[in-house]
């Protein structure tokens, strides 16, 4: 499954959940699809996702996981669970096995937030790691492009297959290796053993309140599993200094300028712009024009405030915001620390992990922790329409490190997981009633039935695709049924074979 924003060679289909993009074509597919595609990987459809990847709306307008295109998705775990995090689709369809893995992106959680509350693994990489080239952009310097997947090994599979250089995206050259590795073979139980890990607690305790006990109960009893599996745990490794309203400020101005910006480009490089939308000015006109989009009941706050700041993605405060984030992300944050205490690798509830990687690109994990009770209270996210925290809701455990440090990463979560297992403790509310493996059986059987079935004369009472054929083990009597059966079939054999 692949995130909205990424684009795939069929048409209408990359519109970041908005009808202003429907039926915009672009030059090529995604790199990160095309080299999915390449290893063997099957694309089964696109995920929902929260519009514009959540920079639209104030968080009291909207709601995480809302397109006006693909509706509102929930999370698997309680009814009207908000799914947390722009890349909500893409984390919910694995949770429910829609798909062995999906395709995400993450500018700042999008990637981490929904895996952990969907009770799956998600990797955000190193900046530079995965191409962006044909994704739609929020932050040219924090966009990243991930796997998400049910374990951490399908998670080693996939970022396996699309890491790697891509002429159509600079970044990329950066990548310290002619090859990446595969990250499969990262998957050993005993990676735990020696591993130097420390757990900042000043960027942890900055972000408990009332719903966060529980996770940090299991997170306590999680560095008891790490400690017996070898490790040594430095408590605490505190970040040299965290000061999130600064970070946030700052985020806000860099994040503002780059969307423009990279929007812009974006639009410009379409092949067809049925709307003829050419900047951030004109998809907000067309959003507050368009009953579908439900303006204004849902706000364009964050388009409003990044129009009125007037400024470029390469002016002096821009630039000034994300050099003071970069130092408070890297020598003052997961690098100062990493640095100070000689560690190999950080761990934080997921809740609190992704902020600093976010603006210094560097790469987290996440894998399940624990659930909440069954005593939990029941919290409503600030537009009051879903469930933010209840009964069963998973919340997950993070491992941060160094830039392109993936394969050591992946050791340590494979281990934890592996000594864990937590996924297997809840399953989510639904599951697939219908599996491919079923449909691929079932053409044999309807090809037989059909041409084995006696001959019946055409009526008006009765036309040809409700005739009757002898009832199959699927349950299928009618034509119309069969006929469905092996349309659905073939759409996927066509697919699969481009």
């Amino acid at each position: 499954m692949l995130n909205s924003c990424i684009c795939y060679r069929i048409p209408l289909t990359q519109a970041a959940g908005s009808y202003a993009l429907r039926g915009a074509t672009v030059s090529r597919e995604a790199t990160v699809v095309s080299k999915l595609r390449d290893a063997g990987a099957i694309v089964l459809g696109k995920a929902t996702m929260g519009e514009w990847a959540q920079m639209r709306s104030r968080k009291a307008s909207s709601s995480h996981g809302w397109s006006a295109y693909g509706g509102q998705g929930h999370g698997a775990y309680y009814p009207l669970q908000d799914p947390h995090g722009s890349s909500s689709g893409s984390a919910v369809a694995v949770s429910v096995g829609l798909a062995l893995g999906s395709l995400a992106t993450e500018t700042s959680g999008s990637i981490v937030n929904p895996a952990e509350r969907n009770n799956v693994v998600g990797i955000k990489p190193t900046l530079g790691l995965t191409s962006r080239s044909k994704v739609i952009p929020i932050s040219l310097r924090q966009d990243t492009v991930g796997p998400i997947a049910r374990t951490v090994t399908d998670a080693a599979y996939l970022l396996t297959a699309m890491a790697g250089k891509d002429k159509f995206d600079n970044w990329t050259s950066t990548q310290p290796f002619e090859e990446p590795p595969n990250y499969v073979e990262a998957c050993r139980f005993p990676a735990l053993r020696g591993a130097r890990i420390g757990i900042p607690r000043n960027g942890i305790d900055y972000f408990l309140g009332n719903t966060t006990a529980p996770i940090m109960s299991a997170f306590e009893n999680a560095l008891q599993v790490i400690h017996h599996a070898g490790a040594t745990i430095t408590d605490p490794a505190n970040f040299p200094s965290f000061d999130f309203p600064s970070l946030s400020r700052n985020s806000s101005i860099v994040l503002d300028t780059d969307f423009v910006a990279g929007l812009s480009d974006y639009l410009s490089s379409l092949v067809s712009n049925p709307n003829g939308l050419h900047s951030l000015h004109d998809i907000t006109q067309y959003t507050m024009n368009d009953p579908r989009e439900e303006y204004p009941n849902r706000d364009t706050y964050v388009w409003d405030r990044e129009l009125d700041r007037n400024i470029t993605n390469s002016s002096p405060e821009s630039f000034q915001a994300y050099q003071a984030n970069l130092r408070m992300a890297e020598e003052e944050g997961v690098i100062g620390a990493l640095d100070k205490y000689n560690l190999d690798a950080l761990i934080m509830p997921t809740f609190a992990s992704f902020h600093l990687p976010a603006i210094a690109g560097l790469p987290v994990i996440t894998v399940p922790l624990g659930f909440y009770p069954a005593d939990t209270l029941v919290v409503m996210n600030p537009k009051g329409t879903m469930v933010s925290v209840g009964p069963g809701i998973p919340f997950g455990i993070a491992f941060l490190g160094r830039r392109w440090s993936e394969e050591m990463l992946i050791g340590l979560a494979y281990a934890f997981e592996q000594r864990t297992m937590v996924k297997r403790a809840r399953k989510p509310l639904i599951s697939p009633s219908f599996e491919l493996g079923d449909l691929r059986a079932g053409v044999a059987e309807a090809t037989y039935m059909i041409q084995t079935s006696p001959t019946q004369e055409y009526t008006a009472e009765q036309p040809f695709l409700d005739q009757t054929v002898p009832t199959s083990s699927n349950g299928y009597s009618t034509m119309r049924q069969w006929t469905s059966l092996l349309r659905r079939f073939f759409a996927l054999v066509e697919d699969s074979s481009r």
